[in-house]
């Protein structure tokens, strides 16, 4: 057992001088401090996933997805979320809470989705000895495509209204429960497909396997709690330290230490002729970002004392905003059920652009980029535009499928 236990013991020795500096009082430089509780949130973050992987052996139906959805994204959400209590009783936070929640969810499209992609392409043209230039979904990847469309028409109130009104909250963290529960009810049960430090986890005996789930979701779940409050304030203060722009760093330096657990799954799965299940992988991400995280928000606001309307200044309604173009590109690309190789560069392309290019103009050109091709591609993809929509009060056999092709390529589920 401890073989298979090795990486998690691994991971929480990393995560124990974060404990040590958070419950002893002791002070470090500001950078310091960025290094040992950045380095507890990701190694918690990796003893996470594992773990509530390995609990799919044991949890089945609904039940796992209400339980196994939340826990994932504890990583995520634990920094923005103490950004947007904070802001409830300091303004000045509000930005940091945009700041993350624009970077993250800009993350996973603009990088996660293409890099899964082309890994996918490259490795099934390789096995199969042609070139491959699409990814093509199962029939079933509706349902979420159609969640995550109602909940990117919702998100557009955000720079429509410079706001994240606890209306729009309520809203969307009851769409996302609604998305549990369609999940629960859907398709067949499927054994789980376990990689890694998932896998030996899961081949332990049940008897002990439960125990060592339970022991590391409340290690990991703890750490990143101890962790959350510190390293959201180190991030502000190296970039003082520093003079980095602070919005910079809040919002890519911290979604990309939490989200590197689901990175590397995903990554796995597509070098692995997996390409599919990865990619569903991170739609159902981005599900749970624009609607449980985006959602809770003005919920934090609202208990840290604020009125549970975030008001958004102008560069953070075009960072909304450009999150949310980006958004429907990405659906407009995916809404045949088929990722071109074309549509992964482009996003990718597009989503490296923001650096190179930063500013006020740039940022709204860009968003103009992307509604321009998002308005174009759900034009050339009109048919499927309603089925999309109507997906999530449907049952699962009726979900439109994209049209036929003679030899089709399909990477590899």
């Amino acid at each position: 057992m401890f073989r298979a236990l090795r990486p998690t013991l691994l991971c929480l020795l990393i995560a124990l001088p974060a404990l040590v500096v958070r419950f002893s009082g002791l002070h470090v430089p500001e950078v310091v401090g960025l290094l040992v509780f950045g380095a507890g949130v990701v190694a918690a973050a990796f003893t996470l996933a594992w773990a509530a992987e390995a609990a799919e052996m044991d949890i089945s139906g609904g039940l796992a997805i209400a339980i196994l959805a939340v826990i994932a994204v504890l990583p995520e959400y634990a920094v923005d979320l103490y950004f947007a209590f904070q802001a409830g009783s300091d303004p000045t936070y509000v930005q940091y809470a945009a700041a993350n929640m624009t970077g993250s969810n800009r993350l996973l499209l603009g990088l996660g989705w293409p890099i899964v992609v082309l890994l996918g392409l490259y490795f099934a043209s390789r096995k199969s000895g042609r070139t491959v230039r699409e990814i093509v979904l199962d029939p079933g990847h509706r349902l979420e495509l159609g969640f995550l469309l109602v909940a990117s028409i919702l998100a557009l109130v955000m720079p429509l209204t410079g706001t994240i009104s606890w209306v729009l909250g309520i809203i969307l963290l009851a769409w996302f429960v609604f998305y549990l529960v369609r999940l629960a009810r859907g398709g067949d049960e499927e054994e789980p497909d376990l990689v890694g430090p998932a896998a030996r986890i899961g081949a332990l005996p049940a008897w002990s396997r439960r125990p060592v789930v339970v022991v590391l979701f409340l290690a990991a779940a703890g750490v990143i709690l101890a962790c959350a409050e510190p390293f959201a304030e180190a991030l502000i203060g190296t970039g003082s330290a520093l003079g980095v722009d602070q919005f910079l760093l809040v919002q890519w330096l911290a979604p990309l230490s939490s989200e590197a657990p689901e990175f590397i799954v995903a990554i796995l799965f597509a070098t692995r002729g997996k390409t599919v299940a990865a990619l569903g992988m991170l739609i159902s991400a981005k599900v749970n970002q624009w609607t449980l995280l985006v959602g809770s928000l003005p919920i934090a606001h609202l208990v840290g004392g604020g009125s549970g309307t975030l008001v958004l200044d102008a560069r953070q309604v075009e960072e909304v905003l450009l999150t949310a173009t980006q958004t429907l590109m990405g659906l407009g690309l995916i809404l045949a059920l088929r990722f071109p190789r074309w549509g992964a560069i482009t996003l990718f392309a597009l989503f490296v652009a923001q650096f190179a290019l930063p500013g006020t103009t740039a940022r709204l050109v860009l968003s103009g980029i992307y509604a321009v091709v998002a308005v174009t591609l759900f034009i050339a993809h009109r048919r499927y535009i309603v089925p999309t929509l109507t997906a999530p009060f449907q049952a699962m056999d009726r979900e439109v499928a994209p049209p036929r092709e003679e030899n089709p390529t399909r990477a590899s589920a």
